[in-house]
């Protein structure tokens, strides 16, 4: 298969069977992206970022005088849209995301697909891209960057991961909205199975750092269909318990549970300005992203 192959409407789980993100990454972009040049991930404010040394040809308007007066240099004033975007991806890497009914394909290596087809498409816009990944800790931490060369170790590092640990999403949320000090795009792939009060309490300390926040919320369609009929033994793929479940006793109550669980975080970031994405594995790459990049355009 060449690296030019279109991918559109391919499942995930065949998309998989591929191995190399990178062909993956660039099918599925230009496949149903193809043309797209203004970010559909920018929506910061016009507002002062930085200062860079005055080039010739700059508007004069755009000139700092105090900095002239103290430094005795001409300097221009750059606006948060006149700047590369920085984003950076937080992948969940713990123990359930290694989770898969009949998918066939984890909910970590949909996550990490998804991962290198958004950093492809970021790059490919000279936006400045980084890959944090974690379960109780933080494990992989690339720094944000837009080189061919920074794209491919992304790409490479995401084909090694594995399920990790127990999970501890808000206390690595909290860890990670302290230390990013510029403004950003944060773009979280996870299953969420975090206490939801403290996930959300997390994601309120990026938006009050004044970053900007997309979830994607990733579930096994497993885990919300149910669809079990037989008794069986139910592990707990961070803690190791098992549990025996007859699904027919089971099931009214769990659709309703996972179906509050959902709600909570729709409602929530909706109110808080984030963007809520919920998925499951056995969804299209194309069409899912294609859906949100409608409705966030939609006036």
């Amino acid at each position: 298969m060449s690296p030019d192959a279109g991918y559109r409407f391919l499942e995930p789980s065949a998309l998989a069977r591929v191995k190399n993100l990178a062909m993956v990454a660039r099918g599925v972009v230009e496949g149903f992206i193809s043309g797209l040049h203004a970010s559909p991930y920018k929506g910061f404010s016009v507002e002062f970022a930085e200062h860079r040394e005055y080039a010739a040809g700059d508007d004069p308007r755009h000139l700092d005088y105090r900095m002239l007066a103290r430094t005795d240099r001409l300097y221009v004033k750059q606006y948060e849209e006149e700047t590369n975007m920085r984003v950076q991806i937080l992948l969940d890497t713990s123990g359930s995301m290694g989770y898969r009914h009949a998918s066939q394909i984890t909910k970590l290596e949909y996550g990490s697909y998804l991962a290198a087809i958004l950093a492809y498409l970021m790059t490919r816009q000279q936006d400045l891209v980084g890959l944090t990944t974690f379960d109780v800790e933080i494990g992989l931490d690339l720094a944000a960057g837009s080189s061919p060369r920074h794209l491919g170790e992304m790409m490479r590092r995401l084909e090694r991961l594995a399920p990790g640990r127990a999970t501890n999403v808000a206390g690595t949320l909290h860890r990670l909205a302290n230390r990013f000090k510029r403004r950003c795009l944060v773009v979280l792939i996870s299953d969420l199975y975090d206490e939801p009060d403290d996930v959300l309490r997390a994601l309120h300390h990026f938006r009050h750092r004044r970053h900007e926040v997309i979830l994607f919320h990733v579930l096994d369609k497993a885990e919300l269909d149910f669809p079990f009929r037989e008794v069986a033994a139910f592990r707990d793929l961070e803690t190791g318990e098992r549990i025996q479940v007859d699904p027919a006793f089971v099931r009214k109550t769990y659709l309703a549970e996972i179906e509050a669980f959902v709600d909570v975080y729709r409602r929530a970031c909706a109110e808080a300005g984030i963007d809520y994405v919920m998925t499951d594995t056995s969804v299209p790459y194309d069409f899912m992203l294609s859906r949100y990049l409608a409705k966030r355009n939609r006036p």
